[in-house]
């Protein structure tokens, strides 16, 4: 048995490694690297030490994915969230022990008693990500395994299994690869074994790819906008600046005709609502345009504030407006306010104001188009998604702000969250940023048009829409449900054995 401080190392050195998948510096092969090096240092542990593993797993992954949330913010939120996470861990931890010893009734020197092993626990990790995606207040979907291949071809995976799904598969060619090769043999048999398992993962890829880039049922023309506005928590700009920024932005080039404008979160940071100032103003803008104008801002509705998104029609003002559904907790609202905020006052200060979670569906349909809406960190929120291909959305607009983090990681990787949403629904998502990154991406995952950050421009680009079902749309929550029972019952069965026979 290895000592415990031999699998810490392990564990380790496995989430620091997997780490480096995500940007910067985005090395996703290392994911393949690191993942196998987390997975089999709980392979013999105690219950215990497997707890112990998976906090420190966790705190190691999580606080080099996620160190861009100290640039504005500093120390104290970052250890809170990667502590939070890193309890998940160890409870994802002890079900990897559970699935672990579950395979000692296997026979590891067969092919089916490896691939049994390798759906428990791929079955095991996916339950963790599942808890984390969805608890507490509402998750923190970010980091999943799959999301580290949004740049490589493995994130069609995505497109048949959904984003759980696909990162089921991906731990079950690890832990097979691994276990195949334990296994023994020559050198030509280990070759063969290992060339087995990739050609199987590559054969999964051809049918998802060709079913999203021959899918398009039209298109339609839209003008997105990037104004590098300065529309941190912190900013020290005067209400008006974002609007400003992104009007000059669009002046600096030829538009022409466009069936919509998308401006994104916060850029509207005067609403037009309760000014009509700007409501002139945006009656310009659709007008100049002969579009719809759909941009952010803060609404409010008694002692409500919401995040939304309005799509605006010159003459006719606000048509239909989206409420972020997952606003941020501790940066957009502070959960329990009445039990954290006497903990850290100071902190909390920078939390003055609470909003409230949006109920609105998601759709703006215009000029024949069904779009869904998702405001920055709705993007990880798997049940947002699911209203919006049960709205009929043929693209997704996704407007966000990515002003409070500078000039690290976060935006590129709420990038791949997006460019995995793509693929996953077989939907082209314009991805509009204040400061950037701006992108375009076609159902494939390609870019259609993007935008340097921390420049101000404009995307003109006509943008395919699509009414395809992709597998995952069907089968990616009941698969998810499925892992989650798999995940649990390796735990769960031994003690209802010696309960019943203890009874008996």
């Amino acid at each position: 048995m290895k000592p415990l401080l031999s699998r810490l190392l392990l564990a380790v050195g496995g989430a620091i490694i997997a780490s480096l998948a995500y940007p910067q510096p985005g090395i996703a092969v290392l994911m393949l690297v690191g993942l196998p090096m987390m997975v089999f240092a709980f392979r013999g542990a105690s219950y215990r030490a497997g707890a112990l593993l998976g906090f420190a797993v966790g705190f190691a992954y999580y606080g080099s994915v996620a160190r861009w949330l100290t640039i504005y913010l500093g120390i104290v939120p970052w250890a809170g969230l990667v502590a939070m996470q890193a309890v998940l861990f160890a409870i994802g931890g002890v079900l990897l022990v559970a699935a672990w010893r579950g395979t000692t009734h296997l026979n590891l020197h067969s092919v089916r008693g490896i691939l049994l092993a390798g759906v428990l626990i791929a079955a095991a990790w996916t339950t963790r990500e599942a808890i984390a995606a969805q608890w507490p207040w509402g998750g923190f979907a970010w980091a999943r395994v799959s999301q580290s291949q949004a740049d490589t071809p493995l994130r069609y995976l995505a497109t048949l299994f959904g984003m759980s799904g696909a990162s089921a598969v991906l731990v079950f060619a690890c832990v097979v690869t691994v276990l195949l090769v334990q296994w023994g043999g020559t050198r030509r048999v280990l070759i063969q074994r290992v060339t087995i398992v990739v050609a199987a993962l590559a054969a999964l890829l051809p049918l998802p790819y060709l079913l999203l880039v021959t899918a398009p049922s039209g298109s339609f023309r839209v003008a997105a906008v990037q104004g590098n506005s300065d529309s941190a928590l912190f900013s020290t700009a005067r209400q008006g600046d974002a609007i400003q920024n992104h009007f000059d932005a669009m002046q600096a080039v030829s538009i022409g005709k466009v069936d919509a404008v998308v401006w994104p979160e916060n850029a509207m940071d005067i609403n037009p609502l309760s000014n009509p100032e700007i409501a002139n103003f945006a009656d310009l803008i659709s007008t100049e345009t002969g579009a719809p104008f759909i941009f952010g801002t803060i609404t409010e509705d008694g002692d409500e504030m919401f995040n939304s998104a309005l799509m605006w029609e010159a003459g006719k003002g606000a048509v239909d407006q989206y409420d972020k559904v997952h606003p941020v907790p501790f940066a957009e609202y502070l959960p329990e306010r009445d039990f954290f905020y006497p903990l850290a006052p100071d902190l909390f200060d920078m939390v003055p104001r609470d909003y409230t979670l949006g109920t609105r569906d998601p759709i703006f349909e215009f000029n024949g188009v069904k779009a869904g809406i998702a405001i920055c960190y709705d993007i990880v929120d798997d049940g947002l998604f699911s209203s919006i291909l049960s709205g009929g959305a043929n693209v997704i607009i996704a407007p966000t702000n990515n002003s409070d983090f500078g000039h690290t990681d976060e935006n590129i990787q709420q990038l791949g969250i997006a460019r995995m949403r793509a693929v996953e629904t077989g939907r082209a998502v314009v991805n509009t940023s204040t400061v950037g990154v701006s992108a375009i991406i076609a159902p494939d995952g390609s870019d259609i048009d993007r935008l340097t950050p921390f420049e101000p421009g404009v995307m003109v680009a006509d943008v395919p829409l699509s009414t395809v079902v992709t597998p995952a749309s069907v089968i990616g929550l009941p698969l998810e449900w499925a892992l989650i029972i798999g995940g649990v019952v390796p735990l769960v069965a031994p003690l209802v054995r010696r309960r019943l026979g203890a009874d008996v």
